[in-house]
């Protein structure tokens, strides 16, 4: 029986290691990744490329990816990087907007004829109020409010204008899908992971105020299984929602006092005040310059006053897509930092 030849950028990030995870058994994986390197404990079963999508060379690139990418039935685009620091802002712009389109020609010259090229909730469902967004936001015309919004933030204008782009390219033998997780938990990102942040903040800092807004978040796992569905299912040229809890950071936070015991936040700042200190008073916080350290950073506090709710509907239509209890996902993300943390703890002190 022929296995399907799969090619993942991106496989050894949070994602892609529960992608890989999922492929793994059924299929021949080409994982490209910038340190040439397949996730832990399936070297053997994937051919490695070391590839920088963001170099400032594209031939060369886009020559190695299409040679990486022959013969595969089709393409997971899952590379990234997760900063909303502004000085991040060309890093974001190289790897995202320029790296998605050398994956896409190299695609394309390869004669794939599917691409699943992944985002983030961000670039659709982003309000000042709690009402969850859909794709039609940014369908039909856009919302130019929201496109105002974003454009402000280096992270997901970069998203936005990379998805919007690569779907545009669909068609002509290539199919591109473009799925859109919220926050992504659960167990397994790295002790530094950008994805689990708002976590280990709540179990490293007292946090007795927090924004008013709140994200929308979904389990890596069940991602995962939406990423292996629409490499044969969705409709190409959409995005398609994934999330698994819309909640206020306070909700969530509540959550997470009630599961490891510790103490939830007392109070809620209003969205407006938390804005005007993110913006104008950034230099005070945070940093190593700042003279007031805060858990968040500024461009933190910022997003952290908007709502990031989204309907992901559409995903449950066209790739069945079924998302587990939000509370089980909290819980599983807790207690997997925290037992790699009694862990490495122990292995300092029989070393010590």
């Amino acid at each position: 029986m022929v296995r399907p030849r799969i090619a993942i950028t991106g496989a050894t990030g949070f994602l892609g290691r529960h992608v890989v995870a999922r492929l793994v058994a059924d299929h021949d994986l080409v994982c490209i990744t910038r340190g040439g390197s397949a996730p832990k404990g399936h070297q053997g079963l994937a051919v490695d490329l070391a590839v920088d999508l963001g170099a400032a060379n594209n031939d060369p690139t886009t020559q190695a990816l299409a040679q990486a990418m022959t013969g595969c039935a089709a393409v997971i685009h899952a590379a990234g990087m997760v900063s909303h620091a502004q000085a991040d802002a060309q890093a974001l712009w190289d790897l995202h907007v320029a790296g998605t389109q050398r994956v896409l020609a190299a695609a394309r010259q390869a004669g794939v004829p599917r691409v699943v090229t992944l985002s983030t909730s961000g670039t659709v469902a982003v309000s000042k109020d709690r009402d969850a967004r859909d794709e039609r936001t940014v369908e039909d015309g856009g919302d130019s409010g929201l496109l105002s919004t974003i454009s402000r933030w280096p992270y997901y204008r970069s998203k936005w204008v990379a998805e919007d782009a690569a779907l545009a390219q669909s068609g002509d033998g290539l199919d591109i899908v473009c799925l859109n997780p919220g926050l992504l938990l659960g167990p397994g990102d790295d002790a530094d992971g950008a994805s689990t942040r708002p976590i280990r903040i709540f179990l490293d800092d007292a946090l007795p105020v927090v924004p008013e807004g709140g994200p929308c978040f979904v389990d890596v796992r069940d991602v995962a299984d939406a990423v292996v569905a629409a490499l044969t299912r969705g409709q190409p040229g959409r995005r398609m929602l994934l999330g698994g809890g819309n909640m206020s950071w306070r909700a969530l936070y509540g959550a997470l006092a009630r599961i490891t015991g510790r103490t939830a936040p007392l109070l809620t700042a209003p969205a407006a005040l938390t804005r005007v200190v993110a913006t104008q008073f950034s230099r005070l916080l945070g940093g190593d310059d700042g003279l007031i350290r805060l858990p968040l950073s500024p461009e933190e506090l910022e997003l952290g006053s908007y709502y990031w709710f989204a309907d992901w509907s559409r995903a449950e239509t066209e790739l069945g897509f079924s998302p587990r209890d939000p509370l089980i996902t909290l819980e599983d993300t807790t207690l997997d930092i925290l037992d790699r943390r009694r862990r490495g703890y122990q292995l300092y002190r029989s070393q010590a």
